[in-house]
């Protein structure tokens, strides 16, 4: 819809936002259900009661991580659009939004930094990331699953691009959870012991 507001082509299509939602979304999302109970979560004293749902920052969490997931995805297409057309751009927004989730499903493990979490932890969650990847650069490249998708297959520069808008919300969300902890002097869901 931001796209369509700035006055660009439609970056993504009906069947595009279907695959991310039942694919990208969707295993992750199972992966982090399975994710291991935390040590010592049942000495964790109780939250108060009238405390709001958006407390310590999770508003401003919500809205950084949209937006930041929204502008990435819509870096892509313009770049490939404006550098080699409409469905090319399509493509690069179609397999950085669905990165861009798959990366970011590492992020929103838990409020530690990604750089000090125990990644090995969830293999389930590394399985959906493994997965997800391979079935998104499926339907881009296999030529009969990119008809489908009405894709066109990306070359090496193009995917470079992808890759480096994918990684981003890693760095993005480091400086935001070093800004929660030094704001709310602590992370967003940890607990008093």
């Amino acid at each position: 819809m931001f796209g369509l507001l700035l006055g660009l082509e439609s970056p993504l299509l009906a069947l595009h936002l279907l695959w991310i939602n039942l694919v990208t979304d969707s295993l992750p999302a199972i992966a982090l259900g399975l994710e291991p109970i935390e040590e010592g979560i049942m000495n964790r004293k109780p939250e108060k009661a009238n405390k709001s749902l958006f407390a310590d920052g999770l508003f401003g969490k919500i809205l950084v991580e949209g937006c930041m997931i929204g502008l990435l995805t819509l870096l892509a297409f313009t770049i490939g659009n404006k550098f080699y057309g409409l469905a090319v751009g399509r493509a690069m927004a179609f397999v950085s939004l669905s990165m861009l989730e798959l990366v970011h499903s590492f992020n929103i493990k838990n409020e530690e930094s990604i750089f000090k979490m125990r990644i090995l932890e969830n293999p389930y969650l590394l399985g959906a990331f493994l997965l997800g990847a391979i079935l998104q650069i499926g339907v881009v490249s296999i030529s009969h699953l990119a008809n489908i998708f009405d894709c066109v297959p990306l070359n090496s520069t193009q995917w470079l691009i992808v890759a480096i808008i994918s990684i981003c919300p890693i760095i993005i969300m480091e400086i935001q959870k070093k800004v929660n902890e030094i704001k709310f002097g602590k992370r967003i869901y940890s607990f008093q012991k």
